[in-house]
């Protein structure tokens, strides 16, 4: 893809040049109709994705004025990604699932009005298009037929206000997750749309994007008056920038609306109840948490199962992004990385994992976990790696490979040659613990976010590695399916397997961060332990003793940014 520079017209994708031409030839209706706020109508609306038995959303009935803030809430899996979708009119056709009712912005049918509205998605990487930061911000404002002269102020601007401060012809596919998710916002922002569709636009953003995120939306709100529907499980980031509520419950039915303060005072227990994390809930009024049942545990000294040795990490043909890490990794702990986006952290892991080679230095395991095999994880094969170091990676949708849910799962056992009664049994049981055995029959990628983070780890899980690496297994989870989640990890982890995880999320820090390494953009800044480890290769360890954590109260939102008091 050559590099576009200011004063040049910005080269479309293959893919989008029909609608390229479209936007020329409507270009100056598209230019004077995208600063005017949309209206929304929602007429009995429900769609159902294509082979499923139950509507995703159902009896949608809404009105949306010009220039409303509204928070869309719910539980994993209620619609709310599918609602966002079918206003932004990306749904599709007939072949890919059946659709009832009206769904109308500014009194059209939402697929004649794609020029009107821009949806950032929870997968940054299935909507990014160009190769460099420049082209791909500039590629909405292309097809919407904006003049030439005006698209470099725009992607500067939009650049600037979601803090992504790196070159213009900076690689995309070199982004950390949280600044594609940046790269993302800033590519809708630029387009100045009168509806703006975000899901879950800060899911992956350390605490500090979280408010530079949050911050650019409300300014972008406030200068152009766009219409604003946002889905969001962090309730407190958004509460004081929106104006209306509105909930689905898990059959993507509308159980709120109305304005902020009321739905979160009145209806709260309700909406707690059917997974909404509500700000500011009593421990005595939220539903029990069963990861807070899990009791804090005595960690005696335990013998290493990884260990870092002059590790640096990167990828092929860069600079690695650090050198000379060492640290070590507890058999039978659990072990959390932090550090801002952009740092290294999935790298890091997928390094760990076997996934990617390291740039120099070592990654030794105990010889429990090689089990007779020889050199490091990453020369291993992928079925030696299934029952020793399994790893979910940060976008979900990277890691599926079969057609339904049931059959994903299946994927490593069957590889593993067991028996089918042990397959299904096996997945069978975990199907039901995630709250996916309904599910069983989809495919993978008609799952809200929340639902294919849980079918990720179940396909992992499913194997029984004695190492697990997460990265941000909280991602998208309601209340209810991340005490669940976080519940079951404890288990797991006081059963014997070694729990290595990505996060920003405070509350899961607190419950499962028996170590801690925090990565900055100088290396490992500090190594909290609760265990007095040994080196594997002899060398001595970087990190030092500490108590173990508390547990924090789980009544209201995970993550960061309410623990920070954001607001």
């Amino acid at each position: 893809m050559a590099r576009m520079v200011p004063g040049s017209r910005p080269r479309v994708h293959r893919c989008a040049r029909s609608i390229c031409r479209r936007a020329e030839c409507l270009g100056s209706n598209l230019v004077e109709n995208r600063i005017r706020p949309a209206a929304v109508t929602a007429r009995g609306w429900g769609w159902r994705h294509a082979g499923r038995q139950r509507f995703a959303v159902s009896e949608v009935n809404l009105v949306l004025e010009p220039g409303e803030r509204v928070l869309l809430l719910g539980p994993s899996g209620s619609g709310k990604s599918t609602l966002l979708r079918g206003l932004a009119g990306v749904l599709g056709g007939a072949d890919e699932g059946d659709t009832v009712g009206e769904l109308l912005v500014d009194g059209r049918p939402t697929r004649e009005s794609r020029g009107r509205s821009a949806l950032v998605l929870q997968d940054p990487d299935s909507q990014i298009v160009m190769g460099r930061v420049g082209d791909e911000v500039a590629f909405g404002c292309e097809n919407l037929g904006v003049p030439r002269d005006g698209i470099w102020r725009r992607v500067g601007r939009a650049l600037s206000d979601v803090g992504l401060r790196v070159p213009m012809e900076h690689p995309t596919h070199s982004l950390s997750g949280g600044h594609k998710q940046r790269l993302a916002l800033a590519t809708a922002l630029a387009m100045q749309p009168g509806l703006l569709l975000l899901d879950e636009p800060t899911a992956n953003l350390d605490p500090a994007g979280v408010v530079e995120v949050r911050d650019a939306v409300g300014r972008a709100c406030d200068r152009t008056g766009t219409t604003l529907v946002v889905v969001e499980h962090r309730v407190a980031v958004w509460q004081h920038l929106v104006t209306r509520v509105v909930a689905l419950d898990r059959r993507g039915r509308v159980i709120a609306d109305g304005d902020v303060k009321t739905i979160l005072t009145e209806q709260a227990g309700d909406l707690a109840a059917a997974g909404v994390w509500v700000p500011g809930l009593g421990a005595d009024e939220a539903p029990p948490c069963p990861a807070r049942d899990v009791p804090a545990r005595d960690v005696p000294a335990a013998a290493p199962a990884l260990e870092a040795s002059g590790l640096a990490i990167g990828f092929p043909r860069h600079p690695p992004l650090h050198r000379a890490l060492n640290f070590v990794i507890p058999t039978a702990r659990t072990t959390v990385i932090t550090g801002p986006n952009g740092l290294g952290k999935s790298t890091l892991a997928l390094t760990l994992g076997g996934l990617l080679a390291p740039v120099a230095g070592r990654v030794n395991l105990s010889a429990a976990l090689r089990a007779g095999l020889p050199g490091e994880p990453h020369r291993w094969r992928s079925r030696d790696l299934l029952t020793r170091i399994g790893t979910v990676f940060q976008e979900p949708e990277h890691q599926f490979v079969a057609s339904t849910v049931q059959r994903e799962v299946e994927t490593s056992l069957r590889a593993l040659r067991l028996s089918p009664p042990v397959i299904e049994k096996r997945v069978s049981a975990l199907l039901e613990r995630l709250r996916l055995d309904h599910l069983a029959a989809a495919n993978p990628y008609t799952l809200s976010g929340g639902e294919q983070r849980r079918l990720t780890v179940a396909s992992v899980l499913v194997a029984k590695p004695r190492v697990m690496i997460l990265d941000e297994p909280t991602f998208g989870q309601d209340r209810h399916a991340w005490c669940e989640l976080v519940g079951m990890l404890r288990e797991l982890v006081a059963e014997g397997i070694t729990l290595i995880s990505v996060s920003h999320d405070d509350a899961y820090v607190e419950l499962l961060g028996e170590v801690r390494l925090e990565l900055t953009a100088s290396g490992l800044a500090g190594i909290s332990d609760a265990t007095g480890l040994p080196s594997l290769a002899g060398s001595p360890s970087a990190a030092k003793a500490s108590g173990v954590v508390g547990l924090p109260s789980l009544a209201g939102s995970p993550g960061a940014t309410e623990a920070s008091g954001v607001s």
